[in-house]
């Protein structure tokens, strides 16, 4: 008798994308697709958007004979992960504060529903079977519309009193700084984020005029354009000194850091390391090398791994 494989169905649900992928038993996603969020449509229809995605999904598992267990939702913002209720959540998602994304799934699609913070769900599949594999305890960061991060200690998350810990995006690095989605101001992922890099171009004007998107900015550099270098050495400046608060905070093996900003590897990283080093305190500087800061070697599909 032939096996019918068994299968999990992921969302990835960011501020400018959702990413779905159907992943098998042993953590390879089999099948992905990409598509905008259109958040400013509001939260009604990121629900049904949802719906019609999770719809595909299984249809395309039932096509080939493979067995939908589950869904797995990471998604921006807190998150009640036992009763899969968004509890808060800034503009970068407009109306999807207090959605019961888990019952409301569930009950559209007949499937098991797991929803957890997206930066949670990634940690979870570095952890598994990533970059972070190495460590006992590490801090995991993604950089995309926002920042956000999630801590493992001896294996496991560190999920604070309700669940929340981790929203590092929204520790101030500048205070009366750039105004943040959440009502604040001065908050890392007006800084750290890749709507920070396109911020530091647009504040830069003629010179980068035509770039509209933030790996325009590396090639730009890699090219030797001043203006995209200097844009690039302030960005990793901004990165370094919201690292740098956490390991004096978390003293940690390495840092993980996704998005898809991450894909320039080393063009990016190396001046971040160079930066954070120097922005810690003689103590940690003294051992900054062994404080390994690594992309997230999943790919854009970590989210889905980690669920």
């Amino acid at each position: 008798m032939r096996h019918t494989e068994e299968v999990a169905i992921g969302l990835d649900i960011g501020g400018t994308n959702i990413k779905s992928g159907i992943v098998n038993a042993n953590g390879e996603v089999i099948h992905h697709l990409n598509l905008p969020t259109k958040a400013h449509e509001g939260g009604e229809a990121l629900l049904s958007r949802i719906t019609e995605i999770t719809e595909e999904m299984k249809q395309y598992s039932d096509s080939r004979g493979w067995k939908v267990t589950g869904v797995g939702i990471g998604t921006a913002g807190q998150v009640n992960s036992r009763t899969g209720i968004v509890m808060g959540a800034t503009d970068n998602l407009p109306g999807w504060s207090g959605m019961e994304l888990g019952n409301w799934l569930q009950s559209m699609t007949g499937l098991s529903v797991l929803v957890d913070n997206d930066a949670n769900a990634m940690a979870f599949g570095e952890a598994w079977v990533g970059a972070g594999r190495q460590w006992k305890d590490f801090i995991c960061i993604t950089l995309g519309t926002g920042v956000g991060g999630c801590l493992i200690i001896d294996h496991r998350r560190y999920p604070g009193r309700d669940g929340f810990a981790g929203e590092i995006g929204h520790h101030v690095i500048q205070f009366d700084g750039y105004p943040c989605n959440c009502g604040r101001t001065g908050c890392w992922e007006q800084y750290a984020s890749a709507t920070g890099l396109m911020k530091l171009v647009r504040e830069v004007g003629a010179d980068l005029a035509e770039v509209h998107k933030p790996e325009n900015v590396f090639v730009l550099a890699q090219n030797g354009n001043e203006a995209a270098i200097h844009v690039l050495e302030q960005y990793s400046r901004y990165i370094a000194v919201g690292l740098a608060n956490m390991v004096h905070m978390f003293n940690p093996e390495g840092i993980v850091i996704g998005g898809a900003i991450t894909g320039q590897g080393d063009f990016l990283l190396n001046p971040v390391r160079s930066q954070l080093s120097q922005q810690l305190l003689p103590v940690f500087r003294e051992r900054a090398e062994e404080i390994g800061v690594v992309a997230a070697s999943l790919g854009i599909m970590v989210v889905l791994l980690g669920l």
